[in-house]
C-alpha cells in the first residue's frame, strides 16, 4: 500500500509539472514551471573609471534542466546593454584589469572551468589556461602583466593496500579507495581527491602557468602585494585537521618561493586586501572562542605584519567583502542587518557610514541573504539589487544613490501576480525579545476569507531570511497559503548576543520564538486555525522535526534535509572536525545526555503529525541516514509518514530547476492531502 501511495504522489508531482507547461502562460499566478523563466544578475564588476559594468546574466534551460550564465556589459547610465558571450554554458567572475583595457573571466565552455581574457581594443577572446583542474580565485598584478590564481593539483597515490597484477583481459572490480584524512568528503563535490589547491602565476600575454606553492595543505585566494610578492590565506598549521578555523595571512616571495606568516592568533584570518599605496593590508577575522556564531572584524596591519589594529571596534555585525577606497582612508564593505544587506564605508578610525541597502540575495529558492557589489576608483559602485518582488537585478550608484539598470524578469512579472509581503515584529513568549518576520499573502488576497498558514523555517541555523525574493514562498502563496517566515534567535544580522542565544542550546527557545510567531499571526481573522502547516530545510528541518515532537497543532509537516540525531551527525557529516567543537561542548561520547536531549529522534515517540521527510540522495551535509532514522521511528510509531528521496541531489536540493519544482510540488501535495 505504501509503495502504491508513493507512486501516486510522484505521479501527481510530475502531472502537475507537465500540466504547468501547457497552462502557466495563461495563468496570472506564479506556477512551478515558471522557475525555468526566472533570471538574475550576479558578479557585477564596475570598470576602474566607473563608466562600464560587467555583469553575469543567469538563466535556466528547460530542455537540459541546467543553470547557465553569460557575460553582459552596460554603461553606467544604463545605455548600450550588450551581451559579451552567449550560449548554454557558464561564463562568470569577470574582473577588469587595473587599466580597464581588458578583463578576464572564467568559463566552462570547454568542459572544465578555465580562464579567458577579453581584449576591448580588439573585441577578441583568448583562452589563457588549460589546467587539469578548475580555476579558483584570480588577481591582476598592479602592472596588468601577470595573473595569480589557485587551482587543485592532484598528488600521486601511495596506497597501503597492494593488489596483485590481474591477468590480461580479466574484469576485476575497481581497486579499494583508501581514506586517512579526517575530512574526506564535501557536500556537492563528493569524496575528496589526493592533492591540494596551489597558487600559480601566468603572463597575460600568453605562456605556461607557473606553480609557485608546493604545500601539503590548501592555499587560498592569492593577492598581489608587489610584482615579486603574493598574499594568501591558508591553514598551514600542523593540527589544521582538528582546528579548521585557524587560518593565517601568508606572504609568498615569488623569487625564493618562501612562505612566511603575517598573522598568528587562533582564529580565521582571511581575505587580505592591499591598500592603494601598498603600505597596508586589510583583512577579516576574529579570535576563535569556539562559539556557534562568531562575527568577522576588520583589521589593518602594515605590509610586514606589524601594527595590527582592529578598526571595526564595537561594530556588532558580521563584515564581508572589503575593498579599499582609492584615497586609502577607509574601506567599503557589506553586512546584513535585520534581514537586509547593506553596502557601507568604514574609516580607519572605525566610523561607519551606510551607503545603500537592498543588495539582493542570490538564492532564488528561499529568501536568504547574499548579493555583492564592486567599486570604481572614483567612488561609483555597482551591485546586485533585489527585494521580495524580484530576484537580483543590476543597480549602480554614487554617494548613496541607487539606480536600477535591468529588469530581467519584467517579461514574466508583467502578467504574473505575486503575493504581497508584510514585515512583522512580535514578542517571544519565552523572554519578551523582539522577533522579526515576514508574512506573505496569496495573490488576490481577500481579508474576509480564511486561509491556511505555512510556517517556513530557515536553515543554518546561523543564517537569516529577509526582504528578498523567494520562489518557494511565492509558490506556496500562489497555492492559496499565507506564508510566515521568521528570524528566530540564533539568526544572523542581529548581532553576536542574539546569534549565540542558541550556543549549545539548539534547538531550544528558538522553538518558542517560532510558536509565538504563529500565535501572533493567528490573531488575524483571515488565518484558518484549523489548517496550520510547517516546513523547513537543513536547520529548518531540525526545527520542523523538533516542532512535531513538541506539539501536534500542525495538520502536517515536511521536514527537508534535517539533522535528526546529533550523535550520528557529528560523526557522519562532511565536516567532522567542526560541528562537535563549535555546536557542542565536546565529543558525543563525553556529552551523551546533551546530544540526545537536543536530537529530534529522542522525541519521535511523541509525534502525531503526518510528516514527510525530503532529502537529496547525495547529501553529505545532512546525510540521507538522518532522514531515514526519523522515518523509521515514525513508521514504528504508526505515524502517517513518507520518505521522499531526490535522485542526484546534494544538500542544495534545488541546484537543478526541476528539483526545486519537485520539492515545492511534494510539499504542497502533502499539505493538500491533510488540509481540512
Amino acid at each position: 500500500m505504501e509503495t502504491k501511495f508513493i507512486n501516486r504522489l510522484y505521479y501527481l508531482i510530475f502531472f502537475f509539472f507537465f500540466s504547468y507547461i501547457s497552462f502557466s502562460q495563461s495563468s496570472k499566478k506564479l506556477e512551478p514551471i515558471d522557475i525555468f523563466s526566472l533570471e538574475y544578475v550576479s558578479d557585477p564588476h564596475i570598470s576602474p573609471d566607473g563608466k562600464k559594468i560587467l555583469y553575469v546574466r543567469n538563466f535556466k534551460d528547460i530542455m537540459t534542466d541546467k543553470n547557465f550564465s553569460n557575460l553582459w556589459m552596460i554603461n553606467f547610465d544604463g545605455t548600450n546593454n550588450t551581451p559579451i558571450t552567449t550560449g548554454n554554458k557558464n561564463d562568470f567572475s569577470p574582473i577588469w584589469s587595473n587599466s580597464g583595457k581588458n578583463f578576464i573571466y572564467k568559463s566552462d565552455s570547454d568542459g572544465s572551468v578555465q580562464l579567458y581574457i577579453y581584449r576591448l581594443d580588439q573585441g577578441s577572446i583568448q583562452k589563457l589556461t588549460n589546467m587539469q583542474s578548475s580555476i579558483g580565485s584570480v588577481d591582476w598584478s598592479d602592472d596588468d602583466k601577470y595573473l595569480a590564481f589557485n587551482s587543485f593539483v592532484k598528488e600521486s597515490e601511495n596506497n597501503l593496500i597492494k593488489m596483485p597484477e590481474k591477468p590480461e583481459g580479466a574484469k576485476w572490480n575497481e581497486p579499494p579507495i583508501e581514506i586517512d584524512d579526517i575530512n574526506y568528503r564535501n557536500d556537492g563535490s563528493g569524496y575528496t581527491k589526493q592533492g591540494n589547491s596551489q597558487i600559480f602565476t601566468l603572463p597575460v600575454e600568453g605562456g605556461t602557468p607557473r606553480q609557485v606553492t608546493f604545500l601539503d595543505k590548501d592555499a587560498g585566494s592569492p593577492k598581489w602585494l608587489s610584482n615579486k610578492e603574493l598574499l594568501f590565506s591558508a591553514n598551514l598549521h600542523e593540527n589544521s585537521d582538528l582546528e579548521p578555523n585557524n587560518s593565517e595571512i601568508y606572504l609568498l616571495n615569488l623569487e625564493t618561493e618562501e612562505v612566511s606568516a603575517l598573522t598568528s592568533r587562533l582564529g580565521p584570518d582571511s581575505q587580505p586586501k592591499v591598500s592603494p599605496d601598498n603600505a597596508s593590508i586589510a583583512y577579516l577575522g576574529f579570535d576563535d572562542k569556539y562559539l556557534g556564531y562568531q562575527q568577522n572584524s576588520l583589521y589593518v596591519m602594515s605590509r610586514d605584519g606589524k601594527d595590527i589594529k582592529n578598526i571595526s571596534g564595537d561594530f556588532d555585525r558580521n563584515i564581508g567583502n572589503i575593498n579599499w577606497s582609492e584615497d586609502g582612508k577607509g574601506l567599503f564593505f557589506q553586512y546584513d542587518n535585520k534581514g537586509m544587506t547593506n553596502l557601507a564605508y568604514m574609516s580607519l578610525s572605525g566610523k561607519v557610514k551606510d551607503i545603500v541597502d537592498e543588495i539582493g540575495g542570490l538564492s532564488l529558492g528561499r529568501p536568504y541573504s547574499g548579493g555583492t557589489y564592486s567599486m570604481s576608483k572614483n567612488g561609483r559602485y555597482a551591485f546586485t539589487y533585489g527585494n521580495v518582488y524580484n530576484p537580483s537585478d543590476l543597480a549602480v550608484g554614487y554617494n548613496g544613490s541607487k539606480n536600477r539598470l535591468t529588469e530581467l524578469n519584467k517579461d514574466l512579472f508583467d502578467y504574473k501576480e505575486l503575493g504581497k509581503v508584510e514585515e512583522v515584529w512580535y514578542e517571544s513568549s519565552y523572554d519578551g525579545r523582539k522577533i522579526q518576520g515576514w508574512l506573505v499573502k496569496p495573490p488576490n488576497f481577500d481579508s474576509k476569507k480564511k486561509y491556511p498558514l505555512v510556517l517556513e523555517i530557515h536553515g543554518g541555523p546561523f543564517a537569516n531570511y529577509g526582504f528578498r525574493f523567494s520562489a518557494e514562498v511565492q509558490l506556496y502563496a500562489s497555492k492559496g497559503y499565507v506564508v510566515l517566515y521568521i528570524n528566530p534567535r540564533g539568526s544572523t544580522s542581529y548581532g553576536k548576543e542574539f546569534g549565540n542565544l542558541i550556543h549549545h542550546n539548539y534547538p531550544g527557545q528558538d522553538y518558542d520564538d517560532l510558536m509565538s510567531g504563529v500565535d501572533y499571526v493567528l490573531e488575524r481573522d483571515y488565518i484558518d486555525e484549523d489548517n496550520l502547516f510547517v516546513t523547513g530545510g537543513s536547520g529548518g528541518g531540525v526545527l520542523s522535526s523538533w516542532i512535531v515532537g513538541k506539539t501536534d497543532r500542525f495538520n502536517a509537516a515536511v521536514v527537508a534535509k534535517p539533522v535528526i540525531n546529533w550523535y550520528s551527525f557529528v560523526l557522519y557529516a562532511d565536516n567532522v572536525s567542526f560541528f562537535y567543537k563549535y555546536w557542542f561542548p565536546g565529543l558525543p561520547w563525553d556529552h551523551l545526555d546533551q546530544y540526545m536531549e537536543r536530537s529530534p529522534i529522542s522525541y519521535v515517540g511523541n509525534v502525531k503529525t503526518p510528516t514527510m521527510l525530503l532529502t537529496g540522495e547525495q547529501d553529505f551535509r545532512t546525510p540521507m541516514a538522518e532522514s531515514e532514522q526519523f522515518y523509521a521511528g515514525l513508521k514504528l510509531n504508526k505515524v502517517e509518514s513518507m520518505l521522499v528521496r531526490i535522485p542526484g541531489a546534494s544538500h542544495g536540493i534545488a541546484a537543478r530547476p526541476s528539483n526545486l519544482i519537485a520539492k515545492v510540488n511534494a510539499i504542497t501535495a502533502w499539505f493538500e492531502k491533510y488540509k481540512k
